[in-house]
Order: structure tokens, then C-alpha cells, then sequence
């Protein structure tokens, strides 16, 4: 199957906004649409793929699988019907003022697989299968570089091992859909759907919050005083320095822009928030006692 870029079948880019998608496809179909072109099949061609586009770029959960899949793993795991699944054209071409039912000429054509979205009668769909849902365990650093998990899950009364490219940001209830890996329908309709669920491990160094790192380090009482530089790690391996300085209190917490995990759909990533905790001794020796006494007199 042909690799396609939707985005550049409507002519925007990867960034743009819900908006910006909808414009391009509105002055797209008003150009395409059957109603303008009078039974000429390649603009009928090029109204079915600006309207493919439209229904996978303007569907927050399609466009989230096909920009972290591609365009090859996203038609593997999304059907024609799939894609075009509770995607209701009649209201968005009443709202750009086609009339009801696919066009105020009554136009049908179809797409394949489940009947036509433009209008026409087709027999009632067989109920789906059941979606499965898997929770997959991942640590921090399989979070912030992505990784591909082997698992292995049963349906239909059989074990299926199948290999999933998690991506980065995949953070705890975050899922990922696969189409058509859930429960056959008993009915011969379309199989359910797969969902892997992400779930976080616990890591030894840092603690999470959405996609903020939190780490806590501590530091002698001299040093909160007259300030300090401390090593700083970061989930990819590498030590920062941070520069604490001179008056900082207990449980200060400092911030590093742009060091924690990275988001699922791209963007900005977290930042990293380190905590310092300064450490007051439990006891003082003589000489520590007559330094602090000096320090009392001084007025400190």
C-alpha cells in the first residue's frame, strides 16, 4: 500500500492547529467536491483523499497514531472503515453549505469496506468485538527515549505475541490503540481494538508529576550559607551543574527547564525540579561549638 502524507495532502504542516486543518480542507472541498466537478473522476479521486486526510488529521486519537506510526504503521493498523468510523460528513457539509446528504446533487460514492460516508443505504454493520486493554510496566529512561516491547496477550482463546513501538512520552495512562487486535466479533463484524495502557515503575532517583522529573538533593548547612555548585543527574545519564546560592533555604526547589520527559505528541518537554534539602547536624564537635558561639555573637 502507497505510503501517503496527509498533511501534505491538504497542504499543511505538521504543526498545524485544529483550525488551520479544517480552513484547508474547507477551500479543498469547495474546489473538489462532486456538487463542483460534474462526474470528472480525478477531482472525485482528490475529494475521497483530501476527505481521508481530513478524517484522520481532525480525529485527535487518528492523528496521534499516524504521527507517531507514520504512514505505513498507521495504515496497518487503521482499515478504510476505520478511519471513517463515526466521522459524520452530512453536518460538515451542511456547515460548508453542500446540503445534507453528501451534496445537493445527491451524490454517492464509496470508500470501501464499510459503505459509503457520503450517504447511500448500507446494510446494518455486525456489532464490533471486544477492545482489550494490556497495562505494559515501563521505566523512566524507556519513557524518554521510546523503546519496542515483545508482549504477549490472549484472545479468541490463543496467545498472539506481537511487537509494539512504544514512543516517547508515554507516560502512566497514556494508551496506544492497535485496530483490529482486541476480541472477533461473535457476529462476523469488525474485530475490537488492542489499547496498551502505560504504566510507570518506580525509579530509585526520581519521582513524576505529568511530565516533570522531581529529584531531591541535600547539602551542609555551610553551604546553604555561603552557596555552592552541585551535580545535578538527568534521566538521560548525564550530570548537570546546578549553582545553589548563598541563602538558600530548606526544601528550595530549583527548576531546569527542559530536563524532564519529553510529551507524546511532540512539543516542549517537561522540566526537571530539583528539591535541596540542607542537612543540619545532629551534633557539634567543640571546636564546631565555639565556631557557632562566634557566629551567635556576631549576631548570625
Amino acid at each position: 500500500m502507497p505510503e501517503t502524507d496527509y498533511y501534505k495532502v491538504l497542504g499543511v504542516n505538521k504543526n498545524a492547529s485544529d483550525s488551520e486543518i479544517k480552513k484547508a480542507y474547507r477551500k479543498l472541498a469547495l474546489k473538489y467536491h462532486p456538487d463542483q466537478t460534474k462526474g470528472d473522476k480525478q477531482a472525485e479521486a482528490k475529494f475521497k483523499g483530501i476527505s481521508e486526510a481530513y478524517a484522520v488529521l481532525s480525529d485527535k486519537e487518528k492523528r496521534q497514531q499516524y504521527d507517531t506510526f507514520g504512514s505505513a504503521g498507521f495504515q496497518q493498523r487503521y482499515s478504510q472503515e476505520d478511519i471513517f468510523r463515526g466521522f459524520d460528513f452530512a453536518d460538515i457539509f451542511k456547515e460548508f453549505g453542500f446540503g445534507g446528504k453528501g451534496g445537493q446533487g445527491g451524490f454517492s460514492f464509496n470508500f470501501g469496506g464499510g459503505g459509503s460516508p457520503f450517504g447511500g443505504r448500507s446494510r446494518p454493520a455486525a456489532p464490533r468485538g471486544a477492545d482489550l486493554v494490556y497495562e505494559i510496566g515501563l521505566t523512566l529512561q524507556e519513557v524518554a527515549t521510546g523503546i519496542k516491547k515483545t508482549i504477549s496477550y490472549t484472545h479468541a482463546g490463543k496467545t498472539e505475541r506481537i511487537t509494539v513501538k512504544i514512543p516517547q512520552g508515554m507516560t502512566t495512562g497514556k494508551k496506544l490503540r492497535l485496530a483490529g487486535k482486541g476480541e472477533a466479533s461473535p457476529y462476523g463484524g469488525v474485530p475490537g481494538d488492542l489499547y496498551i495502557k502505560a504504566n510507570l515503575l518506580e525509579d530509585s532517583v526520581f519521582s513524576v508529576e505529568g511530565n516533570d522529573l522531581h529529584l531531591n538533593r541535600e547539602i551542609k548547612l555551610t553551604d546553604a550559607i555561603l552557596g555552592t555548585t552541585i551535580p545535578a543527574p538527568t534521566i538521560e545519564g548525564k550530570a548537570l551543574s546546578l549553582k545553589v546560592p548563598s541563602g538558600t533555604r530548606h526544601k528550595t526547589k530549583m527548576r531546569l527547564a527542559g530536563h524532564g520527559l519529553p510529551r507524546m505528541n511532540g512539543g516542549e518537554k517537561g522540566d526537571l525540579y530539583v528539591t535541596i534539602l540542607v542537612s543540619m547536624p545532629k551534633s557539634l564537635t567543640p571546636s564546631q561549638k565555639k565556631l557557632i558561639d562566634e557566629l551567635a555573637a556576631e549576631g548570625l
